[in-house]
C-alpha cells in the first residue's frame, strides 16, 4: 500500500530506490546493576569503546585526505573533528564514570543515562544550530554502543536478495537498483562510509535544517529528508521508496504510475542541474546589464573550495562561531583562529572573505559551565556583539586573528547584532586596540573593511548612524524577521507566522538598501531570503545588488538574475511592498 511520510526538506532533488534500514544501537540497551568489584571493568569497557571509535574516525579522516572533494566533501572532515572533540570530552566520559561508580549502573545504561542528561541541556537551547548538536552527541554515543555490543554498520544488500515487483519493470534491472538509507539518524562518519556504496539519498527520523546531517547532505548534493519522525519504523527493509528532497516527502511502496511520474521529475531535475552547471563562469548580469554580486555563506574554512566550485564571487559570510562551539571552555586561541581564517582566505584564491565575529551567547553558550539560567528570554539577552564586548579578552583574541589573516588576502570584518551608537564606538575602539597590540608585538596584519549586520529593527531604523562608521552593511534577514515580528523561529507553535514577506520586513530591507545606495556604500543580504529563488526578482526590484547564500543555491539564483530586467522590477517591487498581502501579490 502506498503511503507518504512528511519531514523537512534539507537537500534538493529526487531519489528512487530500495530502502536499507539502519537501526539505532540504543534500541535495546540492557539495564542492570553491577557488583562493586566490576566498576573498573565496566569503565574500561566504555573506555575501550570510546578509543575504538576515535581510531575509526582517525582512519576515516585519513581516507578523506586521499579523496577528492566530490567523493568526500570538505564538510565531512570538519564534522568528524566535532565528533572527535565530543569523544574526548570529559563531561561525557566523566559522567559515565559517575553513573557506574556511584549508582552501579552497567556500562551501556551509564552511557545512555549520561546522554540523556546532556541531551536535556541541548534541548534547552533556543538556537537551531546548537540544538542540532544534540544529534552529534547521540551519534557519538551510538557508535560507542555499537562497539560495546558488537553491532556492525549496515551494508547494502546484494542485488540478488532484492525483491522484484512490477515497479522493477520501470527501471533498467541490468544494473544495480539504487539504494536509499532510512535511519533514526546518521553521523558524518556513517555518511562517509556509505559514500563507498550506492546510496542515492536518505531519510532520518530526527534532525533539523541546520543539523550536521543536513549540512553534509547539501554539500554532497544528495536528496534528503530529515525530521520524518517514525520513518525508520514504518519502512521495511527493501521497500521501494521515493525521496522528494524538494517537498520534504518520502513515498513508500509507490504505484507504477507514481513511480513513473517521479522518474520523469528526476530526469528533468538532472537535466536542469546540467543546464545550471553551465552558468558557473557566466557573469551575473541582468538583462539591462546590471552586475549582481553572488557570494557564499560558509561555516568552516574547508567550505571555501565548494564556494569556488559554485562560482561564488567571494565569501559574504564566514560564521566564525562554528570554530568556538562545543569546546567545553577550551576556546580556540589566536593562532588556531588565525590558521582557520587564513585557510579560508587562501582557499578563495584572492576573492574577498567576510568574517563575522563570533555570534554566541545566552541561548548559544560557548560552554555549559558558563550557561546563564537567569534570563527568561535568551534571544533578547547577552549574545553576539553584546557577549564579545562583555568579554574583551576573548574578543581581542579574535580581532587579532582576523587582522592577521588579512595580511594573506582581502578580508572584511562583520560585526553582528549592533543596535546602539555606544556599542559601535566601543567595538571600533577595541579593533584599534587590537591593531596596537599587534604593532607592539611586531606581528604583521592587513587592512580590513568594517561592516555591520542589520538584524535588529532599531539598527535598520537608524541606518544613517551605522553608515557614518562602517564601510558596508549586511542584512541578516533571519534575525531581522524574528525580531520585527516577535516570532521565535525555533518555536514550532508560531513558526507559521515567520514571514519574510511581511510588509514591515520588506520595508526595513528596502529602506536599508536605499540609504546605502544614497551614500554609495555596499549592502548585501546574507539570510535565507538571499538564496530563495522565489524572492530574487523582488530583492532586485528593491535595489539589492549583492546576495550571499549557501553555495548550492548560487547557480539557481544566478539563473533568475540572468532572466531579470532590474530596471523594470522597481515599480513592481514597490507595489508588492505596499500591498496588504505581499505573498499573494507576489504569486499573482
Amino acid at each position: 500500500m502506498t503511503f507518504s511520510v512528511h519531514g523537512l526538506a534539507v537537500a534538493r532533488g529526487i531519489a528512487i530506490g530500495r530502502a536499507v534500514l539502519m537501526a539505532s544501537s540504543r534500541a535495546d540497551v540492557a539495564h542492570y546493576f553491577i557488583e562493586p568489584a566490576k566498576i573498573e571493568s565496566e569503565i574500561e569497557r566504555v573506555r575501550d569503546g570510546r578509543n575504538a571509535v576515535v581510531d575509526e574516525l582517525h582512519r576515516l579522516q585519513h581516507t578523506i585526505s586521499m579523496m577528492g572533494p566530490k567523493e568526500a566533501p570538505h564538510e565531512l572532515s570538519a564534522l568528524l573533528d566535532v565528533h572527535l572533540m565530543l569523544l574526548q570530552d570529559e563531561e561525557l566520559i566523566g559522567g559515565v564514570k559517575h553513573w557506574i561508580s556511584d549508582r552501579l549502573y552497567n556500562a551501556e545504561w551509564a552511557l545512555t543515562t549520561q546522554l540523556d542528561v546532556l541531551s536535556r541541556q541541548f534541548d534547552d537551547m533556543e538556537d537551531d544550530y546548537l540544538r542540532g548538536r544534540k544529534a552529534d552527541l547521540e551519534q557519538v554515543a551510538d557508535r560507542i554502543l555499537r562497539y560495546m555490543k558488537g553491532v556492525a554498520l549496515p551494508v547494502a544488500p546484494p542485488a540478488a536478495s532484492r525483491r522484484k515487483t512490477q515497479q522493477d519493470l520501470l527501471l533498467d534491472d541490468s544494473i544495480d537498483v539504487p539504494l536509499v538509507m532510512i535511519a533514526h539518524d546518521l553521523s558524518p562518519a556513517d555518511m562517509l562510509q556509505f559514500k563507498q556504496s550506492v546510496f542515492a539519498g536518505f531519510v532520518t527520523d530526527v534532525g533539523g535544517r541546520n543539523s550536521h546531517t543536513a549540512i553534509v547532505a547539501r554539500s554532497m548534493d544528495i536528496p534528503a529528508v530529515v525530521g520524518a519522525r517514525s520513518a525508520s519504523q514504518l519502512v521495511r527493509q527493501d521497500d521501494w521508496v521515493i525521496i522528494d528532497g524538494d517537498a520534504g516527502v518520502m513515498i513508500v511502496d509507490p504505484s507504477p504510475i507514481i513511480l513513473a511520474e517521479y522518474g520523469f521529475k528526476q530526469r528533468q531535475a538532472e537535466l536542469e542541474r546540467g543546464r545550471l552547471s553551465r552558468l558557473r563562469h557566466t557573469p551575473a548580469l541582468t538583462l539591462d546589464g546590471q552586475k549582481i554580486e553572488l557570494l557564499a555563506n560558509i561555516e568552516l574554512p574547508e567550505d571555501a573550495p565548494g564556494a569556488m566550485e559554485a562560482g561564488a564571487a567571494g565569501v559574504g559570510l564566514f560564521r566564525s562561531e562554528f570554530l568556538f562551539m562545543g569546546r567545553r571552555g577550551h576556546l580556540p586561541n589566536e593562532e588556531e583562529q588565525f590558521q582557520a581564517y587564513k585557510r579560508a582566505v587562501e582557499g578563495m584564491q584572492g576573492l574577498p572573505v567576510t568574517i563575522r565575529t563570533v555570534d554566541v551567547g545566552a541561548d548559544k553558550p560557548l560552554d555549559d559551565t558558563r550557561r546563564d539560567e537567569a534570563h527568561l528570554n535568551p534571544a533578547l539577552g547577552l549574545r553576539a556583539i553584546r557577549w564579545s564586548l562583555a568579554d574583551p579578552a576573548m574578543f581581542l583574541t579574535q580581532l587579532r586573528a582576523i587582522l592577521r589573516a588579512a595580511a594573506h588576502g582581502k578580508v572584511n570584518m562583520l560585526i553582528p547584532m549592533l543596535a546602539h551608537g555606544s556599542e559601535i564606538r566601543h567595538t571600533l575602539s577595541l579593533i584599534d586596540f587590537a591593531r596596537a597590540e599587534l604593532d607592539n608585538r611586531g606581528t604583521p596584519y592587513g587592512p580590513v573593511s568594517l561592516g555591520a549586520m542589520i538584524e535588529i529593527p532599531a539598527a535598520a531604523l537608524t541606518v544613517k548612524i551605522f553608515l557614518k562608521y562602517f564601510d558596508f552593511l549586511s542584512i541578516g534577514t533571519n534575525d531581522l524577521i524574528q525580531y520585527t515580528l516577535a516570532i521565535d523561529r525555533a518555536d514550532e507553535s508560531v513558526a507559521h507566522l515567520y514571514d519574510p514577506l511581511h510588509p514591515a520586513v520588506l520595508r526595513l530591507v528596502a529602506e536599508t538598501i536605499a540609504e546605502c545606495d544614497v551614500q554609495g556604500k555596499p549592502v548585501s543580504v546574507c539570510g535565507e531570503m538571499a538564496g530563495d529563488t522565489t524572492l530574487t526578482r523582488l530583492l532586485l526590484g528593491l535595489g539589492l545588488r549583492s546576495f550571499s547564500m549557501h553555495p548550492a543555491q548560487i547557480l539557481a539564483v544566478k539563473q533568475e538574475v540572468l532572466r531579470s530586467d532590474a530596471s523594470r522590477l522597481t515599480p513592481w517591487a514597490q507595489a508588492i511592498m505596499d500591498s496588504e498581502d505581499p505573498a499573494a501579490a507576489l504569486e499573482a
